[in-house]
């Protein structure tokens, strides 16, 4: 088998699926993506509420563990991460959010041209398949499917209200003209089904002769001749491999396994690279650097009528409900997933912008993927956007099978506090709102004993997770610790880009997923370009 190819993909996640189709249609180039996973077999990755049985599968899932944090009770904090042909886009809550214009403005403002929002809209647009139809902010004619939640629910729609009571506008669209709002989520499905970037991408591009998928493929460490990659090295059935690259390695391995990668192959923090006697072939010092999250605060309340998703799920009837409705109409909570609803506010005077978002949830667990509650139960789910701490991902040794040191640093900062304990705050304020009070029967989580800001911010500490958005740690830029240029090319060395959430330079004001297929949708046409390829300018619409 020739294993030389132009282009390696390392990660079938929701970067690595949209390069192999991309790289791959035009059939000049021979494209061989690696993943470490299995396929996406699964029947429960493609049955949106599935989302509860993928959270700590061993097999399609990496089920990473932080170091203790120190700002949380030095708790380990448990992060998922999909390990399966579409990575993260397979085990992911399906939400669909883009982020603020302010966040691509703010990228270019720091010397990332080609990034503000007018330069990444049209990427947006061209990855989207939305069941709404296109406008100006909304493709119809992509793959990626994004749709509207079939039927509402009584609890969301008091929510809605309820934030409209404490003047939040009703938005019907957090992809639009604007995010501040409250109103439901569109979900990545299609027809009640996950359209994971393997289901959108993949799936269309998977037979053709020049895109070489493989599975079970650990890549190890990247070869190299002085500062220009070669290929890789990888693992798979048991057996050490080498593939060679005639033009370029991506790396769309995420913000954990990228910058690992890296690491593992001499590029990164010279000094911290030499005592594991590591060759140094870039010193890179911002490799692994500029880690953020979002921290999820989950407050949890019991519901006075039986109509959550914890009541459907707690009976024989209710569960033979839900799989009716599923099985005829691709609709009710199968189809949902998790989260139906969302809100966008400000809490800090200083913001401009919303700083908080909530997921709601006509679920209740006391972990997200755990088992329901068996009274009726709902969770308000609220998020810093755009939280200050920063931490870092670093290698333990030089086994690429152990998971690299994840410190994330959570609420290490003064603001990030503060934010918190507001977010909590208008929780609280919402759920007494008039439009809950017929539904909210209690506080189960803080509870009444949370009465000061100081413990709020101890529930904070001791309850505060992951809401799955990892990124920065080889972030876009021209400074001393960027570790790629506005190309994602990697400084200093030749032959390799990196394209995954680990590129953002800081964080965007939502959820992942949509915007790291925007990014692979880009850089696409960039690698294509860099071959000489003439690419069409993808059409500029206007922004309002």
């Amino acid at each position: 088998m020739n294993n030389t190819h132009d282009f390696i993909v390392v990660g079938a996640g929701s970067a690595g699926c949209v390069l192999a189709n991309r790289l791959s249609e035009n059939g000049k180039y021979t494209v061989l993506l690696l993943e470490a996973g299995p396929k996406d077999n699964y029947p429960w990755i493609h049955i949106p509420i599935g989302y509860a049985k993928t959270m700590f599968h061993k097999v399609y899932n990496w089920g990473f563990y932080t170091e203790p944090e120190a700002g949380m009770h030095n708790r380990k904090l448990y992060w998922p991460r999909g390990r399966c042909l579409g990575g993260s886009s397979s085990i992911n809550g399906l939400i669909y959010v883009r982020g603020q214009a302010e966040d691509y403005d703010h990228w270019a403002a720091l010397g990332n041209d080609g990034w503000s929002w007018r330069d990444v809209l049209p990427y947006f647009i061209k990855s989207e398949h939305n069941t709404r139809g296109a406008g100006p902010y909304h493709g119809a004619d992509g793959p990626l499917w994004s749709s509207d939640i079939g039927g509402k629910h009584e609890l969301m729609d008091a929510i809605i209200r309820g934030g409209q009571e404490l003047g939040v506008p009703r938005n019907d669209d957090f992809n639009g003209a604007q995010q501040e709002g409250v109103g439901y989520y569109q979900l990545f499905t299609r027809r009640g089904r996950r359209c994971s970037t393997a289901v959108a991408y993949l799936r269309p591009a998977e037979k053709r002769p020049n895109l070489r998928i493989e599975t079970g493929a650990q890549v190890t460490e990247l070869v190299l001749q002085g500062t220009r990659v070669l290929g890789v090295k990888y693992e798979q059935h048991g057996k050490a491999c080498e593939a060679r690259a005639a033009r370029e390695v991506i790396l769309s391995a995420g913000a954990l396994q990228s910058p690992q990668l890296l690491q593992l192959s001499g590029i990164g923090r010279a000094s911290f690279l030499r005592p594991f006697g590591i060759p140094v072939v870039k010193d890179l010092p911002g490799v692994g650097e500029n880690l953020q999250d979002h921290l999820q605060l989950r407050l949890m309340f019991k519901v006075s009528k039986p109509i959550t998703t914890n009541d459907q799920l707690g009976s024989l009837f209710g569960q033979m409900r839900m799989g009716v409705q599923y099985a005829f109409m691709r609709s009710g909570p199968l189809a949902v997933g998790i989260n139906e609803a969302g809100l966008f506010t400000r809490v800090l005077p200083e913001s401009k912008t919303p700083d908080i978002q909530f997921h709601f949830a006509s679920l209740s667990a006391d972990m997200a993927g755990a088992k329901p509650h068996d009274w009726s139960g709902c969770t308000f789910s609220v998020c810093q956007l755009r939280p200050e701490s920063r931490g870092t991902v670093m290698i333990k040794s030089r086994d690429p099978r152990q998971a690299p040191a994840m410190r994330p640093n959570y609420l290490s900062t003064k603001a990030d506090r503060r934010c918190a304990v507001e977010g909590i705050k208008f929780a609280r304020r919402l759920a007494a709102t008039s439009a809950l009070q017929p539904y909210i029967s209690g506080e189960y989580r803080p509870g009444a004993d949370a009465v000061t800001d100081h413990d709020m911010l101890e529930f904070a500490r001791e309850y505060g997770a992951t809401i799955f958005h990892p990124s920065g740690t080889c972030k876009m830029g021209t400074d001393p610790m960027a570790v790629v240029d506005q190309r994602l090319r990697v400084h200093g060395v030749q032959g390799l880009r990196v394209v995954d959430c680990s590129v953002m330079p800081t964080l965007v004001s939502g959820n992942t997923n949509s915007p790291v297929v925007m990014m692979a949708e880009k850089a696409s046409d960039m690698i294509l370009m860099d071959q000489g390829l003439s690419i069409p300018v993808q059409k500029e619409l206007s922004v309002a």
